[in-house]
């Protein structure tokens, strides 16, 4: 299938210089440490289904698998558990619990599957895309870019489920943080006898990140152009936000220029090039890398469709609920409907609930309910769950808040507008006149008489969060609407020195600046990133799936699927610049994917730099001690 975004060919016909490159992204895979596992547990008596599973997307999974086991998805119930590390691994992880959910409706005993390591690379259906392109950008002599052509042979693997997201994703960042007026893709999806596709820690928007701006170092070479000058010239500036990319997704906001200046304030350029230029003159090879990137947020769903002209299912939203209950001494209890996973949502809830009263978040309980009980959650995945968690509590605390404020102005004799609350009290404005939380919830649960007539007892708020702008494709699908409008940004800038003699790769320095929007919770978003960054170089130096011609998977074991491990990721200094998206709670945006997808074309750069002498041009990963070895032997 090929989109066509603008006058492709009319950008291409007044370019006055087109750069082009054949790359190709290698196959990997997320590889937890915990495998996909469930235990599954039937009650012939009730006809019900009980399942505890490591799946972060319980809510989807639950009548995925209720039509597998010939149940009706009301007598499937999920227990939310202990996710871990996912990266997407384990979002739609069917085979496990079909397996388990068949054996105990036969035998009537409750069954545990756990993958070991081998199923987990092998047939764990998270393996990522494995793409060749052909990819061109049209330019201006000066370097103003035009236009963009991106052709893919996509290795699918033996079926599909995911796979095809991995190409649509990209499409909502496809321009990346540049100035660029048409864009055509064309996606041609091959089936192999290998590991099928599924969603791996940018979902697609990683690789095309990664060709993206090995099109521009490419584009900065050719033209003799300094690669930041060339990246200011096309970016997306401040003033012209909301901005809209030609697939019709938008940009929600941004600063994008300042985000670079950051990333340059930490690092000094000029010595390090001095340096570079003397290691070169003692036989030592030091790299330079930049990589200016784009980090999507919060999907709205429709990219799993819009290539389709007749969806069989036209999902539109990506909902996330909450729960605030306010008990009888004041205490405070938060349920989520979502699974546990791996970013601290508990400290998140409480944080945002806490700021919200005006309490301590240690004061705040933060729970989870089953899909029995559960209100609408997407779970985690594409980045969402800060931004969509955030809206959910923000919404539930204003129901709670209403209703308190109703009783505070009945038991205080005091028009609500007169009401403001702070410190976990509810004041009268301009007097000493207030109450605790705490009573106005004893007065919500057990003194009916205290109450304003008709108020029904007890004090808590559920609230459910819909995308926050989204806007649907047009029919012949020239637009393809606000998809994935959250938009993060980053710079990465890692400085390497190569050993031409073993190939080695080492980090001297990686300096990483992210604008996520507000930061909501520094700690936790320190560790996304730093964990995002540690995948990005795995795929850049390390990671690939490898088979043999006859479809045997050569890289089933940890001994033979390399990833890197603390010797091999550096010390990373992160910093944040905060431009608040106008569309969320708060002004967050999403943050979980960053690091993996600007690091592979920021390393990448900076090992091609440091080959420089010998002419070497970086077109595929990963970039393997081999490669490097061979490469400088060609050229020598």
């Amino acid at each position: 299938h090929t989109f066509i975004f603008g006058d492709v060919d009319g950008d291409f016909a007044r370019a006055e210089r087109i750069i082009k490159r054949r790359l190709h992204w290698p196959r990997a895979t997320a590889a937890p440490m915990e495998t996909a596992g469930a235990v599954c547990q039937y009650n012939a008596g009730s006809e019900r289904m009980e399942v505890w599973s490591n799946t972060n997307m319980l809510n989807f999974v639950a009548w995925v698998i209720a039509g597998t086991l010939r149940l009706p998805p009301h007598k499937v119930n999920f227990y939310p558990m202990y996710t871990g590390g996912s990266f997407g691994s384990k979002h739609v992880i069917s085979k496990v619990i079909a397996i388990a959910g068949a054996l105990s409706k036969v035998t009537g005993r409750p069954v545990k599957f756990m993958e070991d390591r081998i199923d987990n690379l092998t047939a764990n259906d998270s393996q990522a895309p494995d793409r060749l392109y052909d990819a061109e950008l049209a330019m201006t002599s000066e370097g103003k870019f035009l236009s963009l052509r991106l052709h893919t042979i996509d290795d699918y693997g033996a079926y599909f489920m995911f796979a095809i997201t991995g190409n649509t994703n990209m499409m909502s960042q496809i321009t990346g943080p540049y100035t660029i007026d048409s864009v055509e893709t064309g996606i041609k999806a091959v089936l192999t006898n290998k590991n099928q596709q599924t969603v791996f820690r940018g979902a697609g928007s990683d690789v095309g990140n990664w060709v993206l701006e090995r099109l521009v170092d490419a584009a900065a070479d050719e033209l003799g152009i300094d690669g930041v000058e060339l990246r200011r010239k096309n970016f997306v500036q401040p003033e012209q936000f909301p901005y809209k990319i030609p697939t019709g997704n938008y940009y929600d906001s941004g600063n994008y220029p300042s985000v670079l200046d950051m990333a340059l304030q930490h690092i000094d350029l000029d010595s390090w090039r001095q340096e570079q230029e003397r290691a070169r003159q003692e036989g030592r090879y030091i790299g330079i890398g930049l990589a200016t990137c784009q980090q999507r947020s919060t999907y709205s769903a429709t990219e799993f469709w819009f290539h389709n002209p007749a969806p069989a299912t036209g999902l539109t939203t990506t909902p996330e609920s909450a729960r605030i209950g306010v008990g009888p001494t004041g205490g405070m209890t938060v349920t989520l409907f979502s699974p546990f996973w791996g970013n601290s949502p508990e400290t998140v809830a409480a944080q945002v609930v806490a700021e919200e009263f005006g309490v301590d978040p240690n004061d705040i309980s933060v729970t989870y309910d089953s899909t029995y009980h559960g209100l609408p959650s997407a779970g985690p995945g594409g980045s969402r769950m800060t931004v969509m968690l955030s809206g959910a509590l923000r919404g539930a605390a204003a129901k709670v808040k209403e209703k308190m404020f109703k009783i505070a102005s009945h038991l205080l004799e005091a028009n609500q507008e007169d009401l403001e609350l702070r410190e976990g009290r509810v004041w009268v404005r301009g007097t000493e006149s207030s109450l605790s939380i705490a009573d106005i919830g004893m007065k919500a649960y057990w003194h009916k008489f205290d109450l304003p007539p008709g108020m029904e007892s007890g004090l808590e708020g559920s609230f459910t969060y819909d995308h926050p702008f989204t806007t649907p494709p047009s029919e012949d699908r020239k637009d393809l609407g606000a998809f994935y409008p959250i938009m993060g940004h980053a710079v990465h800038i890692p400085i390497v020195e190569v050993d031409i003699k073993t190939g080695d790769v080492k980090f001297l320095k990686y300096i990483a600046v992210h604008d996520v929007g507000t930061v909501v919770n520094p700690r936790s978003l320190q560790g996304q990133i730093h964990g995002g960054i540690a995948q990005g170089i795995g795929v850049s130096l390390y990671e690939e799936v490898r088979y043999s011609p006859d479809g045997q998977n050569l890289t089933a074991t940890l001994n033979d699927y390399l990833l890197p491990t603390a010797p091999e990721v550096p010390t990373i200094e992160v910093y944040h610049h905060e431009t608040p998206s106008p569309f969320t709670a708060y002004g967050v945006k999403g943050g979980g994917e960053g690091g993996r997808m600007v690091a592979p074309p920021a390393v990448t750069r900076a090992v091609e730099d440091a080959l420089r002498p010998f002419g070497i041009k970086i077109d595929e990963l990963p970039i393997t001690p081999e490669k490097i070895v061979r490469w400088v032997g060609q050229a020598s």
